[in-house]
């Protein structure tokens, strides 16, 4: 699939995210779509080293679903299409019965069988080894030494009872270059309404704060006592345990725009009514009408309703006019880079099959899936010998089919070729960091 690798093609790489959640809900319908969708992205890229982040694997039922997960994993591991594709690892968080632990994460990463050098890091060891065979982990993913696992703390989002939001870590040498790839998700807006509340919003503050958590170099626990380390923090990506290298950090970020300065654009001309509710006085409802055209409502907003009637604005070219109301990477400019986002916000589609143009009316339309890079990582990019790709992978089966991979989000891709040389040396290059 991928051909013979050459010095002067480079190495391909695809990293891939996606929230997969409805993919165990209906595997009979959506999941035989979702991968024959996927298998042609990756034929159209041919990429010798492929990466695929998930979220909410097993699906919001994942008690019912769960089961589900294990043909999926069976399809791609063993279908023609990714025969060429000789090495694999799997990690999978099933866990769900463990409450402090479940982050319901599945990273996927599959090696073709021209890339005749690849290492991956055992963090425990804290030695590079040869990836060979295809191997699958799942439940206890807190005892494997070649991932690194975290889940938020519960008192980030104490309004979500049992959060399932955290990040796993994998390293990987190839190509002479090495880096960190981190599967993430985090949390959501609970509720428009208080979303609207304040500019930025309460949960922008909250999904700040957790990816700084999973950014930062320094213990911040609280329960550090002078130098001694904290040992709940130590799968922060960028702690001084391992070298420091290029970091990838892809998956549902949740980011949201600004809502309370995107509603003021939006109905910059209309006129706000309230409804509060009978019961407890609490705001329930707001009501933007026009002050002309029979005060026509252009927008009616409640806690898990955003009935905006012009969503044409989210669609016009690429819905560009409100990236400036898509704020929350600016708080980590320094630390975190993104490529130049070129498609309409991928949150959230209809789940009406024959809307599949249209978003639906729960949530303001915004690109909760990203792939956030390092600044080295970033310039590992830039020296691409081919051009660099970054866009939705499945965005025209949803526009030709009407019927979306996952029902709210649209998965992203980044694609790319790195040369020999372009970044770190690799494990080949440390012979006492290699274990064979």
């Amino acid at each position: 699939m991928a051909g013979k690798m050459t010095a002067a093609q480079g190495t391909g790489i695809l990293l891939v995210t996606a929230n997969v959640g409805s993919l165990f809900e209906d595997p009979e319908n959506l999941q035989k779509i979702w991968l024959r969708e996927f298998y042609q992205t990756v034929q159209s890229h041919k990429p010798h080293f492929l990466a695929v982040h998930c979220q909410e694997v097993g699906g919001k039922n994942y008690e019912a679903s769960m089961s589900h997960v294990d043909s999926f994993v069976k399809e791609l591991l063993s279908s023609d299409a990714m025969r060429e594709y000789s090495r694999a690892r799997v990690y999978l968080d099933e866990n769900y019965k463990s409450q402090e632990h479940f982050t319901a994460l599945g990273s996927f990463y599959f090696i073709h069988e021209s890339l005749k050098n690849i290492h991956q890091f055992d963090f425990k060891a804290k030695k590079f080894k040869k990836v060979v065979g295809k191997e699958t982990y799942s439940e206890t993913l807190e005892s494997t030494p070649s991932l690194e696992k975290e889940k938020f703390p519960q008192d980030y989002f104490p309004e979500c009872k049992w959060s399932r939001k955290g990040f796993i870590r994998t390293r990987w040498a190839l190509a002479d270059c090495a880096f960190d790839l981190v599967n993430i998700h985090l949390f959501h807006d609970a509720s428009n309404l208080v979303a609207w509340e304040k500019s930025p919003s309460v949960y922008s503050g909250t999904r700040q704060k957790a990816l700084g958590y999973a950014l930062d170099r320094y213990c911040t626990h609280r329960t550090m006592v002078a130098k001694k380390e904290c040992l709940s923090c130590f799968s922060r990506i960028t702690d001084q345990r391992h070298e420091k290298l290029p970091y990838f950090v892809f998956g549902d970020f949740n980011f949201r725009l600004d809502s309370k300065q995107v509603i003021e654009s939006l109905c910059s001309t209309a006129a706000m009514q309230t409804v509060r509710a009978a019961d407890t006085n609490e705001v329930d409802k707001l009501i933007f009408r026009e002050s002309d055209n029979d005060r026509k409502v252009v927008l009616q907003l409640e806690k898990k309703l955003f009935n905006y009637v012009y969503q044409d604005v989210f669609r016009e070219n690429n819905g560009t006019s409100l990236l400036q109301y898509d704020k929350e990477l600016s708080v980590f400019k320094d630390r975190l880079h993104e490529l130049e986002i070129s498609f309409p916000p991928s949150y959230p589609y209809s789940e009406d099959s024959s809307q599949g143009k249209q978003y639906m009316n729960t949530r303001c339309p915004a690109w909760c899936d990203r792939i956030l890079l390092s600044p080295s990582a970033r310039e590992l990019v830039l020296k691409s010998i081919n051009r660099v790709l970054f866009c939705f992978c499945f965005f025209k089966l949803h526009l030709c089919l009407c019927l979306s991979p996952h029902p709210s989000y649209q998965p992203v891709f980044l694609s790319f070729r790195i040369t020999a040389g372009a970044g770190k040396p690799n494990a080949n290059k440390h012979k006492c960091c290699v274990v064979q």
